[in-house]
């Protein structure tokens, strides 16, 4: 089916492509924050069990995991403040003008000898060219299929400097997407600086903003604008388990 838009362009609501990481409870689910791997597991009491395979009439499994630490997931500005505040109810439109780009971080020594793959906002702008959007996706060069199930915990993956923040708030970007544990230093002392500039703790706070960490956007779709899904499941909670769905922008009948 055809959705059309203001602008005159459409989507194909069969198009769409999922870029979430599925959680399974095995060693093979993608984690980070030390945390061990999430666990699903049959219900067993008085003698009932939760599980057909074992006799049980129906399957009834409890499922532990963490949302930052065992996949793609969705924060807001609840994340680092001491007030509680839940990413439900944020995300207030069915769809949001998006643009994905595909990022060769930036290789720092840093003084400690330690080396950071780093995200940096000349590289932001030069794939943008000024374009607008709500929702920028980031995919890290390397981007092997093999993202979906690191243990990324103390592996220093790759992150966001600060200088991209004043880009994304020329170019009205209000959800920031991309396929790493997080848009800061895996250790930064606790600093999480792009996590503050991006939400304006604690002096201008962006209610209106999120952050979804641990997406993965395979090499099969290009880079370029799209329209962008981003589901979220009804956790009171500063971050819940999401699924941002990408759909291709068509501008006319003939492309």
């Amino acid at each position: 089916m055809q959705l059309f838009l203001g602008d005159g362009s459409y989507i194909l609501t069969n198009e769409g492509i999922d870029c979430s990481i599925p959680l399974e409870g095995t060693d093979q689910n993608v984690r980070a924050w030390y945390v061990s791997p999430p666990v699903i597991e049959p219900v067993r009491e008085n003698g009932w069990v939760g599980a057909v395979s074992e006799g049980g009439s129906v399957n009834f499994r409890n499922i532990q995991f963490n949302p930052h630490g065992h996949g793609t997931h969705t924060e807001c500005l609840g994340h680092i403040t001491s007030e509680v505040h839940s990413v439900n109810g944020v995300i207030d439109k069915l769809l949001y003008s998006a643009i994905v780009i595909t990022a060769a971080p930036e290789i720092r020594l840093q003084e400690d000898g330690s080396v950071d793959r780093v995200v940096t906002a000349s590289t932001i702008s030069s794939q943008l060219g000024g374009l607008k959007c709500e929702a920028l996706l980031i995919r890290t060069l390397p981007n092997e299929e093999g993202k979906k199930h690191l243990n990324y915990s103390d592996t220093n993956p790759a992150y966001c400097d600060v200088d991209i923040l004043p880009v994304l708030d020329q170019l009205g970007v209000i959800h920031l997407l991309i396929d790493t544990p997080s848009v800061d230093r895996e250790k930064d002392d606790g600093k999480l600086e792009f996590h503050h500039g991006f939400w304006g703790v604690p002096n201008d706070q962006r209610f209106d903003r999120t952050i979804t960490e641990m997406v993965y956007i395979s090499d099969e779709i290009p880079d370029g604008e799209y329209m962008l899904n981003l589901q979220t499941a009804p956790f009171v909670n500063d971050a819940t388990p999401s699924r941002p769905v990408l759909f291709p922008l068509h501008r006319n009948a003939e492309d």
